[in-house]
């Protein structure tokens, strides 16, 4: 398995989508939680919130941004979930990328859940030939 942990490919994960506005989730669907990603180096951290109402929270180094998201309910015959996520308000800093994300910013992605349900990587196809992860879930004071 070949697993890209590059913020880079987070920037580059599939690009613009049309539209996507929040859509609720089931409370029992397996990405609600907080889930957080650690760059290979260790230098910098990002903390995903994932809500049942179909928003999120999501810090990268100095930045705050808000999103609105779409996922299947279900995975596909594979395992991947295809979401959709769009950025809804940022405070204008950089993330841990160097980078300011812009309101409006939309991508698509696939999601694969390892077995636990504690992991999971995010993939630009479905396939695990270009993902970012893992994510790890995270359990009360682990922030």
């Amino acid at each position: 398995m070949r697993i890209l942990t590059s913020i880079a490919l987070a920037c580059t994960i599939v690009g613009a989508v049309a539209s996507v506005s929040a859509a609720p989730v089931r409370e029992d669907h397996p990405i609600v939680g907080t889930w957080r990603f650690v760059l290979p180096d260790g230098s910098c951290h990002e903390v995903y919130r994932m809500r049942a109402d179909g928003t999120a929270l999501i810090t990268s180094a100095a930045e705050i941004a808000e999103t609105e998201f779409v996922i299947d309910d279900q995975p596909d015959a594979e395992g991947f979930y295809k979401t959709s996520d769009k950025i809804i308000k940022d405070n204008g800093k950089q993330d841990c990328s160097g980078q300011v994300t812009e309101v409006g910013h939309a991508v698509a992605s696939f999601i694969l859940f390892h077995p636990s349900g504690n992991m999971f990587l995010m993939c630009l196809e479905r396939s695990m030939d270009a993902c970012l992860g893992p994510f790890v879930r995270v359990r009360g004071s682990e922030i």
